[in-house]
């Protein structure tokens, strides 16, 4: 059971970390050669949500299956699963098509012949980059609610 919990917060961890760097890596001011840049790191860093969001949610659900923490309806729990979806539904529904967006415009011969970001781009950062630092808070409510959870 001990190594079932380690998993978990050690997934949980690794899954989260790269949010943060995210927001970092996609601040508003920066060059297009800087963005493709920071873009093609935060692709990088997105294989460790993936495994380790993947991982958490798994080893959670074993945790709650094999550990006494009571029934699936307590609020910590729910409250949890609700933060990891939204979390999921950001990334996805929202961060992910305007990532696109921008890497195919800092790709293009467009992109590489500016020395600033035109005002549409610029706006799809800004936005990038508040998806991110809600995600970010997101993560952190998350983590409040595991490790404040009633015992």
């Amino acid at each position: 059971m001990r190594t079932l919990v380690l998993l978990h917060i050690l997934s949980a961890f690794i899954g989260l970390g790269p949010t943060y760097f995210t927001a970092i890596l996609l601040r508003r001011s920066q060059t297009p050669a800087a963005l493709r840049h920071n873009l093609a790191l935060s692709e990088t860093m997105s294989f460790f949500p993936k495994i380790g969001g993947t991982l958490a949610v798994l080893s959670g659900l074993a945790l709650i299956w094999r550990g006494h923490y009571g029934p699936v309806t307590q609020l910590w729990l729910l409250g949890s699963l609700a933060l990891y979806a939204l979390i999921q539904i950001v990334i996805i529904g929202y961060a992910v098509p305007r990532t696109g967006r921008l890497a195919a415009w800092v790709g293009s011969p467009a992109g590489s012949e500016v020395g600033t970001l035109p005002g549409e781009q610029a706006a799809v950062l800004s936005q990038l980059q508040r998806a991110h630092l809600l995600v970010g808070a997101l993560g952190a409510g998350l983590l409040v609610l595991m490790i404040l959870k009633p015992h």
